[in-house]
């Protein structure tokens, strides 16, 4: 199973396995509103925030036979606090498709929320991860994570993430992430942050 860099051109396939992926997530849900059309709504706002971090994410994905993207992991790298606020402004159009005046309200409240628990040390953050139905319990999640954590410890720094639900935990304490406390403050969420702390290729083996 190949994990390779997403192209430009790759962008809305991505953020259309993202918003199948998190449909029914808390957080996500918590932001675009309970109402139908939600993995469209997700699907725009995942397209929007791409286009707003630009340089400072790393998009890996795994493709099927045929082509079409099975998977995906969204990296913010070290030293950045992911999308710039003019990028920001830039995809207001696509927010506001997603999110609809009330849910770019309810956005701002949680982007501020996990913010403030973002460790002050250098890291990697895993700001979104998904996979579409049909490849679901196949591995892909995890050859996304192992591919991108090879090169995290060969840097020798962490990784952090939040998650909003106990499956999803589970995935990440076996790669090594260790849950920090509920963040407070997410709209009718309540995500877990999770921490990976440095270590070397020895350590890992």
């Amino acid at each position: 199973m190949l994990v390779v860099p997403a192209t430009p051109a790759d962008v809305p396939a991505v953020a259309a396995v993202l918003g199948e992926a998190f449909e029914d997530d808390p957080v996500i849900v918590g932001f675009v509103g309970p109402r139908d059309g939600r993995r469209e709504r997700a699907t725009h706002l995942f397209g929007a925030l791409l286009a707003a971090e630009g340089d400072a994410a790393v998009v890996d994905v795994v493709r099927g036979h045929d082509g079409a993207l099975l998977g995906a992991a969204v990296w913010e790298l070290p030293g950045t606090d992911g999308a710039t606020l003019p990028a920001l402004l830039g995809q207001t159009p696509g927010f506001l498709r997603a999110l609809g005046l009330g849910g770019v309200g309810r956005a701002l409240t949680g982007r501020s929320a996990f913010a403030r628990r973002r460790p002050a040390e250098d890291h990697w953050y895993l700001g979104q991860i998904g996979v579409t139905a049909a490849a679901r319990g196949a591995g892909v999640g995890s050859r996304l994570l192992e591919h991108r954590l090879r090169f995290i410890d060969a840097a020798g720094v962490g990784a952090y993430l939040e998650s909003s639900t106990e499956r999803n935990r589970g995935l990440y304490r076996r790669h090594g992430f260790e849950p920090q406390g509920v963040i407070d403050g997410v709209p009718h969420a309540e995500p877990v942050a999770m921490w990976r702390a440095p270590r070397t290729l020895a350590e890992v083996g």
